[in-house]
């Protein structure tokens, strides 16, 4: 049976001086789920959205949503988002001490949880709590240098979503693999093929400046159905 791969379109690549409208435009192209990054500004040099403007999005549309915690404070943001009823909530296991603890306070308001890896943090630390985990984001580049165009995917990309994907597969988990940084068109293929099921898409994808939204989703859609076809064969 073929896996299912899908687009998660990141808000913080949209118009940020227009997100009714940007959001709206996401459910145009039939897109049933939104990512949205939540920095503190210490975690990672970057806030692109508050949580206000985050708790105003949740009353415009009825996406779900997948946040990524950025932030040395995980439990404010945790509480906030529990609050708010979103669908699956991921936060850095890099800054956490207490990562058993808020997996279960996540899980407990019927929550998807999903740990996140800084692209040099080994998936060994994930250990004993990958059999808890619903996801696991990995970074591809440093969280919170999007704007930097020019920082490329770490050269071992591929490489580690074929290892985590090893590690849930010998396990015989259900853990899906969220890949978030640089997650382009070239690039989709290759971390398709490698075992991502969930693909972060933003300016190098879904919101590429060159087409618009619908040729975008159509050239990523391609692109994965490529990466499928080539994980069929090996």
């Amino acid at each position: 049976m073929q896996r299912n791969v899908e687009i998660y379109p990141s808000i913080m690549c949209a118009d940020l001086c227009n997100l009714e409208q940007s959001i709206k435009n996401v459910e145009n192209e039939g897109i049933d789920t939104l990512h949205i990054d939540i920095l503190d500004g210490h975690f990672s040099p970057s806030m692109p959205l508050g949580l206000d403007t985050i708790k105003q999005l949740r009353n415009v549309t009825n996406l779900k949503f997948d946040v990524h915690i950025m932030s040395t404070n995980n439990q404010f943001f945790i509480e906030e988002m529990i609050e708010l009823g979103v669908e699956q909530i991921t936060f850095h296991i890099e800054k956490e001490s207490h990562v058993d603890r808020y997996i279960k306070l996540i899980k407990k308001n019927n929550i998807k949880v999903g740990i996140a890896l800084n692209p040099a943090t080994p998936i060994s630390v994930l250990d004993y709590v990958l059999p808890e985990c619903d996801t696991v984001l990995l970074m591809l580049i440093n969280p919170g240098f999007a704007t930097d165009k020019g920082e490329q995917q770490v050269s071992y990309a591929a490489k580690k979503v074929e290892d985590m994907a090893r590690m849930i597969k010998e396990r015989g988990l259900s853990t899906k693999i969220e890949v978030d940084g640089r997650v382009s068109f070239d690039s989709i293929p290759t971390l398709v093929r490698a075992g991502a099921d969930m693909l972060v898409a933003g300016s190098t994808s879904f919101y590429d400046k060159n087409n618009s939204l619908k040729e975008n989703k159509a050239i990523m859609e391609k692109q994965i159905a490529e990466g499928l076809s080539e994980e069929a064969i090996k």
